[in-house]
């Protein structure tokens, strides 16, 4: 008789699940695909036709080919870019793959971390993942309060605290001076996880975290899936002190960022123009999807991402009717998790087409809502 292996003690004492229902696997359940998939925070244009022509020249001419392990050109690309020395800076498969290695470098079983409650659920999936104990703190006028976040990482001599500046899913955002005060108050010891996926979409990404920003407990994280187009490429990167990034070849998968993926990203990374125009439009999307929240008198969160949270104005089993209603019409969005944030949908910037659905399809789902 043959005999399941068995898991080790943590993994088996873990659930079986993962961080977010993605949207194919909600068109599988609900026999159809969505008209307008504007809940996972995707960027809706295409990419430039600089990253399709160098992705068509690496599938072509490099695919054979196993990726450069210490990703040479787009590590210093970016440090040249972000003011950072080469060796202050590490590529990874997307923030979500750094997170991972982050929590397992510097967490030991038992170890706590600090995050806010209803912020986002990858970093928490990780923490539990390798047997780390998570606090949170609640958001505060729907932003991450960063005194409440120091002050529970002092209390438990948390190894790591993590937050997004601009966050998800509120769309709020920090200053740098607020930042710096949270990197001084929290413990030596404690590391500052700074996830800024959404920077490039601040109006004035200098006044979050100027480049070059460095200190020796804080480690930031970008990526190319949002304000880049490349999401389904997986390609982030880390910003910090050399001793830091160096501590991650211990443990990193070395070629896990594939030429194709590296090419991509380095050909982006280049062409400033294309960036310039998606910034343009996807601020004209938050203008509009303002706009269709006002329409309906809803209120619209002050965003510097690249989506719109809206307040429905009642409580979360209203917001979740919304949603649902949102969902039966064929239009893909999101909401936060926990109360009070859960009285708010999300809805990503698209293009026209998607946002006239949007604009079709809410007033009518509201009325089934309150129905």
């Amino acid at each position: 008789m043959s005999i399941l292996p068995p898991f080790a003690p943590l993994p088996a004492s873990l659930p079986a699940t993962v961080p977010f229902v993605g949207p194919e696997q909600m068109e599988r359940a609900r026999g159809r695909p969505f008209a307008a998939r504007l809940g996972a925070n995707e960027l809706t244009l295409a990419p430039s036709p600089v990253v399709a022509e160098a992705m068509r020249r690496a599938a072509v001419d490099e695919a054979r080919w196993y990726p450069d392990s210490t990703m040479h050109d787009l590590t210093d690309a970016l440090a040249a870019r972000f003011g950072y020395a080469p060796e202050g800076v590490l590529v990874g498969e997307g923030i979500d793959g750094l997170l991972g290695l982050a929590v397992r470098l510097f967490m030991a079983p038992g170890s706590v971390a600090v995050t806010s409650l209803g912020a986002y659920p990858t970093f928490n999936y990780h923490v539990a993942g390798f047997g780390g104990v998570l606090e949170t703190v609640p958001y505060r006028n729907d932003c991450e309060d960063l005194d409440a976040l120091a002050e529970r990482a002092r209390a438990t001599d948390a190894r790591l605290v993590y937050l997004s500046n601009p966050d998800n899913p509120m769309g709020s955002w920090a200053s740098h001076a607020a930042i710096e005060a949270l990197v001084d108050a929290v413990p030596p010891t404690c590391l500052v996880l700074l996830d800024e996926a959404y920077a490039e979409f601040h109006t004035d990404p200098e006044a979050i975290t100027p480049h070059g920003f460095s200190r020796p407990n804080v480690l930031r994280l970008r990526t190319f899936s949002k304000a880049y187009g490349l999401a389904g490429l997986r390609v982030g990167w880390a910003m910090g002190h050399p001793a830091l990034i160096a501590g991650f070849n211990r443990i990193r998968n070395h070629f896990g960022v594939s030429r194709l993926s590296q090419a991509a990203a380095l050909a982006a990374l280049g062409d400033d123009a294309h960036l310039a125009g998606t910034l343009a439009t996807v601020a004209a999307g938050r203008e509009r999807l303002g706009d269709i929240a006002r329409a309906n008198d809803l209120t619209p969160l002050p965003s510097a991402t690249n989506f719109v949270t809206i307040d429905c104005g009642q409580d979360g089993d209203y917001a979740r009717a919304v949603l649902h209603e949102m969902l039966a019409r064929d239009i893909f969005i999101r909401m936060p998790g926990p109360a009070p944030l859960d009285r708010c949908i999300r809805i990503s910037t698209g293009t026209d087409a998607e946002l006239d659905l949007v604009a079709d399809a809410l007033p009518d789902a509201l009325n089934a809502a309150r129905g």
